[in-house]
């Protein structure tokens, strides 16, 4: 068994269909999932208020409570060895790209700082980064194109989001700049343990917490 933190080239396969629960209309089912991500930031920024406060709490704690939740049901997942439509087939023993999508999700509403327009100056393109951007150079690679356009795909895609978060919520320029070559970068290390769901967000949030303090 090969436990290095890298996948090598014989380990990986562009072509996911092989490997998802339910052929390709898992995969479908999974991509449908990750651009259904788009609306999680316009759920919690515009509506997060009315929603959490149905439950008495505030939207930090509620998305919180989910992603505890999600977590706890991912242990369960593992423990049985389990996997859902949409999911690839090892998965049934490792942490999900479903669980490094909460897990990266939540970091983005939580720690974002709330700049902008209700707030979303940076969780909403960080997150948005993830889910239209990610399904984008997924394809692109599926369909064989070469490394080079696979990257120019996922950077047009996720500058397109930054500059209409920076046109419309007031996210800094500068960020609108800056975090797009980053995020798709952190597409590209074919990490063995941590899903691209996790680094795409986890990374550039990184970078966005550390910027704005110097630049905020």
């Amino acid at each position: 068994m090969n436990d290095s933190i890298l996948l090598d080239e014989e380990s990986y396969e562009a072509d996911h269909v092989k490997h998802s629960i339910g052929g390709m209309g898992g995969h479908i089912f999974r991509r449908a999932t990750h651009l259904s991500m788009s609306f999680i930031p316009w759920l919690y920024y515009w509506h997060g208020e009315f929603i959490a406060g149905i439950f008495g709490i505030n939207p930090i704690d509620f998305v919180i409570i989910v992603v505890v939740t999600l977590i706890i049901a991912e242990l369960i997942r593992l423990k049985i060895g389990f996997t859902i439509v949409g999911q690839r087939a090892y998965e049934a023993h490792q942490l999900s790209a479903l669980f490094w999508g909460v897990i990266s999700v939540g970091a983005a509403l939580i720690f974002s700082p709330l700049v902008g327009v209700n707030g979303a100056a940076f969780g909403l393109p960080l997150i948005l980064g993830l889910g239209i951007g990610d399904p984008v150079m997924g394809e692109t690679r599926r369909a064989g194109k070469e490394s080079r356009i696979v990257f120019i795909s996922g950077l047009v895609t996720v500058y397109c989001v930054w500059l209409c978060s920076w046109n419309l919520l007031g996210t800094p320029f500068l960020f609108a700049l800056l975090i797009p070559p980053i995020q798709v970068a952190s597409e590209w290390p074919r990490l063995r343990w941590i899903d691209d769901n996790g680094t795409m967000v986890l990374f550039p949030l990184i970078v966005v917490i550390l910027l704005s303090f110097i630049a905020l």
